[in-house]
């Protein structure tokens, strides 16, 4: 299982397309993901203060584009420092299915930061 935040609107409109695509896709060429021990680091180091996230649960057997695990791309150096033992991130190479994703969660800071939901899969 692997773990994308997305902007609620973003995903609304993913829904609407039957395909998600996210704006680092056309940057750098691929989507953002997160193994469910980073995704929570991500969030903080990247997502403070913003409001309708929503954390997108993605079955990696289920995705058609190509799913590389690789070295942080951000060019925050403190992720890199967070991720879990030095580990790769998940980086998919083209857009999403939708059939790929499992569940989707509201996912909403608190005062102490982000949290995973106790139900994540």
């Amino acid at each position: 299982m692997i773990y994308h935040i997305a902007r609620r609107a973003a995903w609304d409109e993913a829904r609407a397309r039957d395909k998600y695509s996210a704006p680092s896709l056309d940057r750098e060429g691929f989507i953002h993901c997160s193994s469910r021990d980073q995704v929570r680091d991500v969030a903080n180091a990247l997502y403070r203060g913003e409001t309708d996230l929503v954390l997108l649960c993605i079955d990696e057997n289920d995705l058609r584009a190509e799913l590389r695990w690789e070295a942080p791309a951000h060019p925050q150096a403190s992720l890199a420092e967070q991720a879990p033992g030095g580990s790769p991130f998940p980086h998919l190479y083209g857009v999403l299915n939708l059939e790929a994703v499992i569940a989707v969660f509201e996912f909403n800071e608190t005062e102490s930061g982000f949290t995973l939901p106790p139900d994540l899969p």
